[in-house]
Order: structure tokens, then sequence, then C-alpha cells
């Protein structure tokens, strides 16, 4: 696909959650289709008929166990921000059919402990995960996606 043609796609509407647990910490996990570090929160897209809010928190048990009895949602994004795919990858993912993605993010608290996080879903997509202090969030982020989690930083870092 040429630049001109990337610029002419839609954005994909999708969710992010940024889960913090009670030291401040925010999960990332390990995208399995990547061999390179490429850490991200869970995220993903809407699906038809659903909100924002019951997709982030079906993205959130779909990609680490958890629960919406185990978490509070804290805030949402006041925008939807959006990113662009590196234009390789555009092609690749979800058939062509969007540049990247436009995101509506929710920070929630996980009141649980660690044995209550269950990576090994149906579909996994994380091959490892952690709890990562919220200063180190952007800089293990893939470079894509760093504009993003800055904004979802200031948004939301002094609620963490």
């Amino acid at each position: 696909m040429t630049p001109e043609e990337i610029a002419q796609l839609p954005y994909r509407p999708c969710v992010g959650v940024m889960l913090v647990n009670a030291s401040g910490c925010v999960f990332v996990g390990q995208r399995r289709d990547n061999n390179l570090a490429a850490w991200q929160m869970p995220q993903g897209g809407i699906d038809k008929g659903e909100t924002a809010e019951s997709a982030a928190l079906r993205e959130l048990w779909e990609e680490t166990g958890v629960t919406a009895d185990l978490v509070t949602i804290l805030a949402e994004s006041n925008q939807w921000l959006p990113y662009e795919l590196p234009h390789d990858l555009v092609p690749k993912l979800w058939k062509g059919r969007y540049r990247g993605q436009k995101q509506k993010w929710f920070l929630m608290r996980f009141h649980g402990d660690d044995s209550q996080v269950n990576i090994a879903t149906d579909h996994p997509e994380f091959s490892e995960w952690r709890w990562l202090p919220a200063v180190q969030l952007v800089e293990h982020i893939v470079p894509f996606k760093r504009a993003v989690y800055a904004a979802v930083m200031r948004e939301f870092g002094d609620l963490i």
C-alpha cells in the first residue's frame, strides 16, 4: 500500500486499560507475536453494539483473566487517542482496513492479588507479564505507541 492509500484509511475504534495495583505499578504484557521487546497494556477493538466501558472490561478479562469484580474504574480518557501503524504493518493487520487505532482509555484499580492474573487465556496475547512502575511505562512500549502512552500518563498520572 502506498502512503497515500494508507492516509485514506480510517482508524479502528479501540479501548485500552491502564490497570494499576495497590503499589501504583502498571500491568504490562509482552506480546506473543513479537520477538522484540513489545510490552503493552491490555487493549482491543470495540465490538458492534458494545460500549467503550464494556469493551474495556471484556478486553481486560480476555487478555489477563482479571474479572470486573476485581477492579474499580477510576477514570476514562477525555478524548479518543489515535496512533498510526508503521506502514509495513498496515496490510498485515486487520486485513489492511485501518491505518491505526483510535483508543478510549480507562484507568482501573486492581483489588486482587497476582494469583488472579492469568494470561494463559483461550486466545493468549501475552507471553509474560509484570507490574511496571508508572514512571518507566513509556520507555518500555513499542515506539509507534509511545505518544499515546505518554498522553495516557499525562491524563491519569496524578490518579495512580
